[in-house]
């Protein structure tokens, strides 16, 4: 962390020099993202200077977001500035949408990330600096934020690409005492001196009231981010070591989650969430699904539904399933099967596999003697998949399965004439099986 004294300007080319090392490895490759602001700029002639000594290749990408009437000429100088030094820019268009319930700048940053990840790089270099790490540290707090959003920006870490923030311990002051020294040209986003936005409202009302009581204040809250960096780390790994003996076949079993504090099982659940790609919920919401689940009568069915997922639960276990966009076909849908290897079912949500097999699967010649039909259940079918045990209603054999009634819904019956032969993730009927040496097929269903 650097000290609560400003860096002079010679200072800095060494803080950045002995930094980049272990963010790109000789002959890597490292693109800035440059706003054209005084911190990218900054940032852009460090790494300029820090390229005579050190061997990396240098690139930069610009999002032009279309907020700003003077977004064109921002490109156009970063465009400018690149082609002078020599260092290869893309500019990168976004289109932000004005009424994103993210909020206008939160859809921005969204859409600016989404661009970085784009970019074929070995590291994406930021130029946050340790005021926009106290800004954002209290702007998380303000908004409720858990241990992870109290961790602030961290100085790296690794999603799509490696994303590092070299500056992350350098005061702004420090950065314009520099860009002055080297007479260095940038933009100025008007935007910054609209106190309406939360982030310029801490930093031109809030922000210097306290630093007038508290001068050390940005270093301050770096370390207590730091601490909460330090914190949400031993929560993720107490979460990796509950997720491994919490979760079989990507289900969650909830036996196990409710043999935990509160305070374990929520963080075990988020984990699970996110393993699943279910985006991060607020607190509220994260614990009426946790109380649901671990409340609902045994024999309940419990579906949670956000951003087309749906976290199902069902005989002891949880799961995430992919939302079906198409409604429940009726229940005399049917279709033929004229030897195609994969059916898309999209009115079922998923498809139909058939795989060559020798002496295994359904005999393709029984399955052809009448034509073979997909349907869907009526109720009251029968099944017999061991020739050594008694034909059964395929409604038990489903609850043998442990198959969920919501999929039960949707699974296709493959039906030669009228009889039935096989049922996914069931069994072959024992008239249907294919002899040793005869050509067979294999099925399976793939929900989307």
């Amino acid at each position: 962390m650097a000290s609560s004294k400003k860096l002079a300007p010679s200072e800095l080319d060494d803080y950045l020099q002995a930094r980049l090392p272990a963010l790109i490895a000789p002959g890597g490759r490292a693109t800035l993202a440059l706003s054209g602001g005084v911190d990218s700029i900054v940032l852009l002639n460090l790494l300029l200077r820090a390229q005579r000594t050190l061997n990396f290749s240098l690139s930069a990408i610009h999002v032009n977001h279309h907020l700003s009437p003077h977004a064109k000429d921002w490109a156009a100088f970063c465009l400018a500035l690149c082609a002078e030094h020599g260092v290869p820019l893309t500019v990168k268009n976004v289109q932000v949408p004005r009424r994103s319930s993210l909020g206008l700048e939160a859809a921005a940053r969204s859409l600016r990330y989404q661009a970085f990840a784009e970019m074929d790089t070995d590291v994406l270099l930021l130029a946050h600096h340790l005021d926009d790490q106290a800004e954002t540290l209290l702007l998380n707090l303000l908004r409720g934020a858990g241990v992870r959003g109290a961790a602030g920006m961290p100085e790296s870490r690794r999603s799509a690409l490696l994303l590092a923030r070299p500056l992350i311990d350098v005061p702004r002051a420090s950065l314009m005492v520099y860009a002055k020294k080297h007479r260095l040209a940038w933009v100025e986003d008007e935007s910054n001196a609209n106190t309406a936005f939360a982030r310029n409202f801490l930093r031109h009302e809030v922000l210097p009231a306290i630093e007038r009581r508290f001068p050390a204040y940005r270093q301050t809250l770096a370390r207590a981010a730091q601490h909460f960096a330090e914190a949400d780390t031993l929560l993720d790994e107490l979460a990796t070591n509950d997720l491994a003996s919490a979760v079989h076949a990507e289900k969650l079993r909830l036996a196990a989650l409710a043999s935990l504090s509160h305070a374990r099982a929520k963080n075990l659940f988020r984990a699970y969430l996110e393993t699943q790609g279910v985006p991060l919920l607020d607190a509220d919401r994260l614990q009426e699904w946790l109380r649901q689940l671990l409340t609902a009568r045994a024999d309940s069915r419990v579906a949670l539904g956000v951003a087309g997922l749906t976290l199902r639960r069902y005989r002891g276990e949880a799961w995430v399933e992919f939302d079906t966009p198409a409604p429940a076909p009726a229940p005399d849908w049917q279709m033929a099967w004229r030897g195609e290897r994969e059916i898309k079912l999209a009115a079922l949500g998923g498809k139909l596999l058939f795989t060559s097999a020798q002496g295994a699967g359904i005999s393709v010649a029984k399955l052809t003697q009448s034509a073979v039909m997909l349907r869907l259940r009526q109720g009251g079918e029968k099944l017999k998949p061991s020739c050594n045990r008694p034909r059964k209603t395929l409604k038990h054999l489903l609850q043998e399965a442990a198959m969920p009634p919501w999929q039960r819904e949707r699974l296709p019956l493959i039906y030669s004439g009228e009889h039935l032969v096989a049922v996914p993730g069931i069994g072959i009927d024992c008239a249907f099986h294919a002899a040793p040496g005869e050509p067979g097929l294999k099925i399976s269903w793939a929900c989307n």
